[in-house]
């Protein structure tokens, strides 16, 4: 079963798509690389908040620690 993804997941996807086209060690490419970072923590948080069953706040959960874990 899917869902169509909401905001803040098509502005990661928009992010992730744009750091493609401008390269990722271009300076568009790492705000670009940010924005998108941002935008995922977004929407893992909105997950974990206001999921509509226990695996989307889960996997919201996971998304969130795996984002920590990075910048660590």
């Amino acid at each position: 079963m899917a869902q169509v993804p909401n905001v803040a997941l098509w502005l990661f996807i928009g992010a992730r798509l744009g750091e493609l086209v401008f390269g990722s060690s271009s300076d568009a490419g790492e705000m670009l690389h940010l924005f998108g970072t941002v935008a995922l923590v977004w929407w893992a948080l909105d997950e974990i908040l206001r999921g509509v069953n226990p695996f989307r706040r889960m996997l919201g959960a996971v998304v969130l620690a795996l984002q920590v874990a990075a910048l660590l």
